[in-house]
């Protein structure tokens, strides 16, 4: 190991000027080929000089500095906060505005039965090198629960981790949470680290292909307007004229867990622009799924690396910890990539390199350099494998290609969507329905899938897996909910309301980035609005066989405004036509639902006021605010409604569908597919 006094140790002058040259070939190389993009490893074979040797200094009593040449790392000792992050000798990249233990953290939102959430950064409480030498640098900010502490701090002990290798432009960054036994219940809501970056030079975000803009900023915000909640506001006063009059709202850049593995700001303004990246190389230790939702970076400029929380879910996915419970769970780790590009011209080429990056990282995960005894290598991992067959109706078997299925710990079908304790492992299947899950944390799982076009969960016993276990389950077959042939069906059973009718925004009330973004076009502000403008007076009727869903189905049935503050309850219709009834049979009305918010779902059949309603969802179902955050699913649910034939007619038949409860705007279903089906055909007909 090399201890150094000083902040940075100087990299060889012949090393910076070989980089630059072999940027600038690259650059100019890709200019006469516009059909290559610019890239950050293509161009001169060379071999690189050895990459400096990785310092930690601990001379200052109150701040560790890590450095390998290219990136610093000063941090708060013992408190773990990241007070610096210096790249390539440029000056602070977080913000110098904010006060030290407000730059880089990790937080935790949590409570004690029947008290209020406490929002807790966490400050570690001792300091410790786990390994030190010229190629690694590993450190250790341990905050250690005491019965003092009860009330104040949550009670966990939180190991707060960062690695530094030779020669990466970026930092390693994990926590591990462990409950030793007899320590007070208490339930977490939320899990993060928080980076918040220098505010007058990072400008631009990034978070996918096609969603990344020039953002407001801080002060925009505290001039602008705010909306229906404080996260949404009108950009009134904003300092650049192109986003004046825009919504921002940190919820219109969420996504989803599996698209969620890169995402950060680059300084185009600089005439040698730098890139912050937020890598996450695997959601193993990520909550509730893939299909999980949460933020990602948003105006601060603030990047975000969620590892549990309750948004697009609710409280269904709180951890909850009994008195005593032991627990102990690795968070991360997640990179922390910094690049950079000599001229400002194509600075977007950094979000190529970042998604490059992230690619990488994935390939090398589970990372075989990790200090920690609770993070399991590669070596003491399993793999699971089999093909999934779907069999609808009593029909022969075919492929369930394209099927999300996964492991989670053990519970009901479906109960992963509400998961947060445990690590899940997920992939999807190919067009014979083969899968392979690999890289599994040896512990006690079942095996969970769903099958897009079909309904229902799929859920299968697995039991422990253990390290270096190689498991082949062979042929699985799902046999998704039905009682009978299907009739009619409104939607595609997807878990998402996506397919129906999202109407265009206000235009006065649009973010520019989706104005033309057909496939995120549901993430502008306020569309739940919509509804009472296209229905002022009476609700949706929906026609089957003469409507289509993709016009004539309202994305969300939410409640309607009749006045200042003033909201009502909603009544949809589904007209339809049977020729012949089979008396004394059921039918089965199966209604899926793709999201709810503090909602009661009614079902009525051709009697539009009967009381009590045929059928009736719990008083209260939901609060995953899909709605109001921009969200088009949010929790899952399917109800299987057994339908007597004496509730329908030969002729004319309407189902009503009414949400029944109103407290004000954001109360609402989004359906993801409705279907109703006959009794089996094998009886008779009148």
């Amino acid at each position: 190991m090399m201890v150094e006094t000083h902040m940075r140790k100087q990299v060889p002058l012949q090393w910076w000027f070989r980089m630059a040259v072999l940027l600038s070939l690259i650059f100019f190389g890709a200019c006469s080929d516009s059909s290559e993009s610019v890239s950050f490893r293509k161009g001169l074979k060379t071999v690189p000089p050895p990459s400096p040797a990785v310092n930690l200094n601990t001379h200052n009593l109150e701040q560790v500095v890590i450095d390998n040449g290219i990136v610093s790392l000063n941090l708060s000792n013992p408190g773990g906060y990241i007070i610096g992050l210096y790249y390539d000798g440029a000056k602070n990249i977080l913000s110098q505005k904010n006060d030290e233990i407000d730059r880089g953290y990790l937080d935790v939102v949590w409570n004690e039965t029947g008290k209020p959430p406490v929002f807790e950064r966490i400050h570690g409480t001792s300091f410790s090198v786990i390994e030190a030498n010229d190629t690694l640098v590993e450190v250790s900010f341990l905050k250690t629960w005491k019965a003092s502490l009860e009330g104040s701090s949550v009670p966990i002990n939180i190991d707060i981790r960062y690695i530094l290798r030779s020669g990466d432009s970026g930092f390693y960054s994990y926590a591990i949470f462990t409950r030793p036994p007899g320590l007070p219940a208490v339930s977490v809501d939320q899990i993060r680290i928080v980076y918040k970056l220098d505010e007058d030079r990072f400008h631009y975000m990034a978070i996918s292909d096609t969603r990344q803009r020039k953002m407001p900023t801080a002060e925009d915000r505290i001039t602008g307007q705010v909306l229906d909640y404080p996260e949404a506001v009108l950009l009134t006063h904003a300092t650049d004229p192109q986003i004046r009059g825009e919504v921002d709202d940190k919820y219109q850049y969420s996504s989803e867990n599996k698209d969620n593995s890169v995402h950060g700001w680059i300084t185009e303004d600089d005439s040698a622009p730098v890139g912050f990246w937020v890598i996450t190389p695997s959601n193993e230790f990520r909550n509730a799924g893939p299909i999980k939702q949460d933020l990602t970076s948003h105006v601060g400029p603030i990047s975000l690396s969620m590892f549990t929380s309750t948004h697009y879910a609710g409280k269904k996915v709180i951890i909850e910890f009994d008195k005593g419970e032991a627990y102990k769970k690795v968070f991360g780790p997640i990179f922390v990539y910094l690049n950079s590009f000599p001229i400002k011209t194509p600075f977007k080429s950094l979000w190529s390199d970042a998604v490059q990056q992230s690619s990488n990282e994935e390939k090398k995960w589970p990372y075989d350099f990790i200090g920690s005894k609770d993070f399991f290598p590669p070596n003491q991992r399993g793999t699971l494998s089999g093909r999934l067959q779907v069999k609808d109706g009593g029909g022969v078997a075919q492929p369930a290609k394209s099927s999300y299925i996964g492991l989670a710990l053990p519970g009901a079908a479906g109960s992963w969507q509400t998961e947060s304790k445990g690590y899940q492992f997920w992939t999807q299947t190919d067009k014979d329905g083969s899968f392979s899950i690999t890289n599994i944390v040896p512990g006690n799982y079942n095996l969970y899938a769903w099958v897009p076009g079909f309904i229902g969960n799929y859920k299968y016993q697995i039991n422990v897996i253990k390290p270096g276990d190689n498991i082949n389950l062979g042929s699985l077959v799902f046999n998704p909910p039905r009682n009978g042939p299907t009739l009619w069906e409104i939607g595609i059973p997807d878990r998402s309301a996506a397919e129906f009718y999202v109407p265009d925004p206000y235009p006065k009330l649009v973010n520019r980035l989706y104005l033309n973004d057909s496939i995120n076009g549901f993430r502008q502000y306020g569309l739940w609005r919509r509804y009472t403008d296209l229905y002022p007076k009476n609700d949706l009727i929906f026609a089957v066989g003469v409507s289509d869903y993709h016009k004539d189905w309202f994305f969300a049935q939410v409640t309607r405004c009749t006045g200042k503050s003033k909201f009502v309850a909603t009544t949809w219709q589904i007209q339809f036509q049977l020729e012949n009834i089979i008396k004394g049979a059921n039918y089965t009305l199966q209604l899926a639902l793709a999201s709810a918010t503090n909602s009661q779902l009614e079902v009525r059949f051709n009697k539009p006021k009967a009381n009590p309603p045929y059928f009736s969802t719990e008083l209260l179902i939901g609060d995953d605010n899909a709605i109001a955050r921009h969200g088009i699913h949010g929790l899952y649910e399917l109800y299987t409604v057994a339908v007597n034939s004496n509730q329908l007619v030969k002729g004319n038949n309407i189902i009503y569908l009414t949400q029944s409860l109103v407290k004000g705007q954001f109360e609402g279903v989004m359906y993801d597919y409705i279907r109703l089906e006959s009794p089996p055909t094998t009886n008779k007909q009148t």
